[in-house]
Order: structure tokens, then C-alpha cells, then sequence
């Protein structure tokens, strides 16, 4: 979305979408259960429309459920598509074969990477990612606090500057450093992106009863257009 945007952002959606492709057949899953945060960051998607349209940044959103293939994890490791995903059983990620696997990352996973890094060639210069993600306000019967999350490792003055710009937001606490989940092993794109570039990112996590409807992913779309450049500003 907007692949000309003017802005040095580079806004991410590994999870913004929830389409399966049709000789998957729904991978066995109920339309209830693909209407929950297993399937996908909801909310993300509409978030970074708007966000894109408020910043004039480009929006690079992958469209297939994390399901398929989880987008943000080295398609190696076993929960790049996982047999269960929060207690609901995923059936037709059972038994998947070498070349099963290989066909997803094939058809899904190298073309929105692929995508990333053409943005960011395209740009030249510095530009920053920003990595869009939504977390479920429950987890395994935990009540989750946190309104925001950044995740990061310890070499990312932006994501410093923007927790400091979003603790500072006084409708929003508590915000979280690391939670509701630490930036490891696990995560892909921002270290392959960001770290193999030597370019600065944040990575952020929104609760997603934040971004229920279209009015808050509105509202946290022009909170977001407001304190990024700010953030981006601080660092000189």
C-alpha cells in the first residue's frame, strides 16, 4: 500500500491478514476459530491503512493467515505452521511434509519478504521499520495490562525514544518494555530486515480491544502518525 509514500517508514504487517489458499481448505479450521487472534493480529490491518495514509509511508501487509505460515518465524523451526495454535487443534498442519513446507514458503513467505526488501531498496538512505503486531487482552487465563508493547533488542535507539513517547501517553498505561513478549530467537523480520541493513526499527504490539473497530484503529493510527516522527526526532 502506497509504495511511493514519502516518508522514511517502512510499516510491516506479518500478521494482517487471515485468507488461506483455496487447495488448503481452510486448514481445517471453523470460521469461529479464524475469527480469533490464532489466525491473525486483528486489527493491524486497518491500523496500518490508516497509518499509511496519515504518515504517506508505505504499508507492506501480508494477506494469508499466520496459519499457513507464520511470516515472523524462520520457516524452519515446527510453529512456522503450527499443529496447534492456543488449544485449537490446526488440522490440516498435521504430518506436513518437507515439500508441504517448501510450497508455503514458496508461495507465501519469500514473496512478503521479497516485497520487504524491495521497499527498502527502492528507498536508499536509512529507513525504518516499524513492525505492526496485535496481542489478545487475555493469554492461558492472564489478564494482560499492557495497552502497548515494544519489543526490541538492546540496539534500537528508536524503539528507547517511542517507549518514552508512549509512557508519556497518560490514557495508555501501563506500557510495556518486552511485554507482552520479548523480541528473541523467535522473530524474524526485523532482525533479517532491520538487522542485516544495519537500520533502526520498533517493533509494536497493540491490545487488540484497542483496535476493535475502525474508530480505534483510527484513533490509534493518528496517535501513532503524531508520536512517530516525534520519536524519529528525538534521536537528532
Amino acid at each position: 500500500m502506497n509504495p511511493g509514500g514519502r516518508a522514511p517508514f517502512v510499516l510491516l504487517g506479518d500478521h494482517a491478514g487471515r485468507e488461506i489458499p483455496p487447495p488448503l481448505k481452510g486448514l481445517g479450521v471453523s470460521a469461529a476459530e479464524m475469527d480469533r487472534h490464532i489466525a491473525w493480529d486483528i486489527g493491524v490491518a486497518g491500523l496500518g491503512a490508516r497509518l499509511s495514509e496519515r504518515l504517506d509511508a508505505v504499508f507492506v501487509a501480508q494477506r494469508y493467515s499466520r496459519l499457513v505460515i507464520d511470516c515472523n518465524r524462520d520457516p524452519a523451526r515446527p510453529d512456522a505452521c503450527p499443529e496447534i495454535s492456543d488449544g485449537t487443534p490446526i488440522p490440516g498442519n498435521v504430518g506436513l511434509t518437507p515439500a508441504d513446507r517448501l510450497a508455503r514458503v514458496e508461495a507465501v513467505f519469500r514473496p512478503y519478504h521479497d516485497a520487504i526488501a524491495a521497499q527498502l531498496d527502492a528507498r536508499g538512505g536509512r529507513p525504518v521499520i516499524v513492525a505492526l503486531h496485535s496481542f489478545t487482552p487475555t493469554m492461558n487465563g492472564f489478564a494482560r495490562p499492557w495497552r502497548y508493547g515494544v519489543l526490541h533488542l538492546e540496539d534500537s535507539p528508536l524503539s528507547a525514544a517511542m517507549l518514552t513517547r508512549l509512557r508519556a501517553e497518560p490514557d495508555l498505561q501501563p506500557v510495556g518494555d518486552n511485554e507482552p513478549y520479548r523480541m528473541d530467537g523467535t522473530d524474524f523480520t526485523v532482525p533479517h530486515h532491520a538487522h542485516g541493513r544495519g537500520l533502526d526499527y520498533v517493533e509494536l504490539e497493540v491490545r487488540q480491544d484497542l483496535l476493535a473497530d475502525p474508530t480505534g484503529q483510527q484513533a490509534e493510527a493518528e496517535r501513532l502518525a503524531r508520536l512517530l516522527p516525534l520519536a524519529l526526532a528525538d534521536l537528532g
